[in-house]
């Protein structure tokens, strides 16, 4: 994108951001009106920047310091990438963002959004490494993220997530002090909640953090799946391949202890041990939820 054209097109999503939200025909419409700003440029990670934890053992990362045990002692940190962990490929005759998942860490955006609906595809690789070598093939979207980078378990930003995970796509988790009501109901037989349209709504918190989505559409292993998040005044939806499998209200923090809304924030794309790829990343601002999303 031209460079001389990005701030205005952010202008306009603020701008937009800050309506009244009106029918739900004036919703569809405003959307049809506006236009999909990329935030990958396809090219390089301009627009980006990187925090990475400690590397796991297995990992030979020159001039880093490591304990007797033979663990790294410190973390990769900003803006380093020693291991090519976060790289731009050509995948199926496209551009794409390549994360290896051999550290855990975060691709994060510069900017900061608000009200948006973002849609994005990826598609599983091959490659899997420690300490998740053995698990399921683990991301995720982490959005409206503020505060410092590896606030949360040494790698991420406070945020709401929407879960990439094989067998696993579009789940809540809360993310720090986050919080966020969803209607849910608890599963007998395995004492997880999942997303239920209808249901009581739910608090779900540090104390309580992950909610299963409503199904599981994604596609077959190396198929390019679709991921979507309408995020509107603390209100989200999230999408996998069209469908709908999480709806959540009232996103909000903890601030010494008092609740603060939480409705905006920078986009993190995470790095958890295994291979990745990220391409059409876009967002657009919307002024509403539409009824039938």
């Amino acid at each position: 994108m031209n460079r001389t054209i990005f701030p205005l097109l952010l202008a306009l999503i603020f701008t937009l951001s800050c309506s009244n939200p009106g029918s739900d025909q004036s919703t569809k419409k405003a959307e049809a009106e506006a236009e999909w700003i990329p935030i990958f440029n396809g090219t390089d990670l301009n627009g980006w920047y990187t925090y990475m934890r400690q590397p796991e053992p297995a990992s030979e990362v020159p001039g880093m310091a490591r304990d007797e045990s033979g663990h790294y002692t410190e973390p990769i940190g900003l803006n380093k990438d020693p291991l090519a962990v976060f790289t731009v490929v050509e995948v199926d005759q496209a551009p794409a963002i390549r994360i290896s998942g051999e550290v855990f860490g975060i691709l994060v955006t510069e900017k900061e959004y608000e009200n948006y609906h973002l849609k994005l595809q990826f598609k599983w690789g091959s490659r899997k490494y420690p300490p998740r070598e053995n698990e399921l093939m683990d991301s995720g979207i982490l959005y409206h993220s503020i505060g410092k980078e590896g606030a949360w378990g040494g790698v991420w930003m406070k945020s709401l997530e929407c879960q990439v995970m094989e067998a696993a796509c579009g789940d809540y988790i809360s993310v720090d002090t986050v919080m966020a009501d969803i209607p849910a109901r608890q599963n007998e037989s395995d004492g997880r909640y999942y997303y239920t349209p209808g249901a009581e709504r739910m608090v779900f918190s540090p104390e309580r953090s992950y909610c299963d989505a409503s199904s599981e559409p994604e596609k077959a292993h190396g198929e390019w799946n679709t991921m979507e998040i309408y995020t509107y005044k603390g209100e989200s939806v999230h999408l996998v391949n069209g469908q709908v499998v999480m709806h959540l209200f009232n996103s909000r923090q903890l601030i010494d202890g008092k609740e603060a809304p939480l409705t905006k924030g920078k986009i993190q794309l995470q790095s958890e041990g295994a291979e990745i790829y990220y391409r059409d990343i876009q967002l657009m601002p919307i002024t509403g939820i539409p009824e039938n999303v």
